[in-house]
């Protein structure tokens, strides 16, 4: 395999993963802002319930998409295999 596909790939590797970690902290900041201010999506969601539950999981599925897109960052970078496998 000719170098420069490798450089490519590893950039290509990089850049998705900078999305997915970007998309990861715009899901957490989303579940912050309706966790502490759940006034302005009352009229979206009819169940308070539902709501705070809602924030939450957001919250968890940012956390755990910025964190694997962060790893990926770092194993594209570093052409570690085991960090790109996570």
């Amino acid at each position: 395999v000719p170098m420069g596909v490798l450089s490519c790939m590893k950039y290509l590797m990089f850049i998705f993963n900078v999305l997915v970690f970007a998309g990861g902290t715009c899901l957490v900041g989303v579940g912050v802002w309706v966790a502490v201010d759940p006034a302005g999506f009352q009229d979206i969601v009819a169940s308070k319930s539902v709501l705070s539950v809602g924030a939450y999981l957001l919250l968890a599925v940012g956390i755990a998409l910025s964190l694997l897109g962060f790893l990926g960052c770092c194993g594209a970078l570093r052409r570690s295999r085991p960090l790109l496998l996570v």
